[in-house]
């Protein structure tokens, strides 16, 4: 009972990150995993994939209604991570708990510095996209994808903005897709990891984390961006540091 509860609470929370923000709930899907479900390292990231790619669909088709989502640009962004995405996904099997914990902790604290930014640091690009740049950043994201078992929406949205030159809400909206993507690329090398799960703790994760993003959609309509940022930057960096602490001792 303690571990459906847990799980329903965690994929509430991770639902509602990314709903509202288009990305960062799989930062702490791993997490949670690891320290309240008692998986390890390797099957958390699975799993986290797992339940990535599940609510990244729900919160794409809210956004996609919303007009919110480029297709042809998410899809050509994407395709440049699919392969990174599948070899990385391969080769973190075979890395050691500390090192992938380590690694994890890593990013998360990248993702706190990076929503913890002014403002006026991540303005659109000038409209001129350099196709070698979207290629790199897309591959980029597809390998942390792959190694990890995070969405990278707290990196794909910057580069949208950034590289293509897309406007917040576009983004946002963009950022699912290839978040999908790379995630499907991912579970793809993983498929015989993915059948040893625990599969009665990652259900009710499922579960409340595609109707988080649901709710975490309308939030984002009510509260400041740049406060739902702030909280879960402080949330992120938190959890960085017991994650790297577990892992040194």
């Amino acid at each position: 009972m303690t571990t459906l509860i847990l799980a329903l609470i965690a994929g509430a929370v991770v639902g509602l990150t990314l709903g509202a923000l288009g990305g960062g709930g799989s930062v702490l899907a791993v997490p949670a995993l690891i320290y309240l479900l008692g998986f390890t390292p390797a099957a958390a990231t699975t799993a986290s994939l797992i339940i990535v790619t599940a609510t990244s669909l729900t919160a794409l088709y809210a956004h996609a209604r919303a007009g919110q989502v480029r297709w042809k640009a998410g899809a050509a962004f994407a395709a440049a991570g699919i392969l990174p995405a599948a070899a990385a996904g391969a080769a973190s099997t075979h890395l050691p708990p500390a090192v992938l914990t380590i690694a994890f902790a890593a990013t998360a604290v990248l993702s706190a510095v990076n929503m913890l930014r002014p403002a006026d640091t991540a303005r659109p690009g000038s409209g001129d996209v350099q196709p070698g740049k979207a290629a790199g950043a897309g591959a980029g994201l597809g390998t942390l994808t792959g190694l990890l078992g995070v969405g990278g929406g707290f990196l794909a949205v910057p580069a949208l903005v950034t590289v293509l030159a897309f406007e917040m809400e576009a983004a946002v909206g963009t950022s699912l897709l290839v978040i999908t993507a790379n995630s499907l690329a991912s579970l793809a090398t993983r498929s015989g990891a993915a059948t040893s799960l625990d599969w009665t703790a990652i259900g009710p994760f499922i579960g409340t984390a595609i109707l988080g993003a649901w709710d975490g959609k309308r939030m984002a309509a009510k509260v400041s961006g740049p406060r739902l940022q702030r909280i879960f930057a402080v949330v992120l960096l938190t959890v960085a540091a017991f994650m790297l602490a577990d892992a040194v001792t």
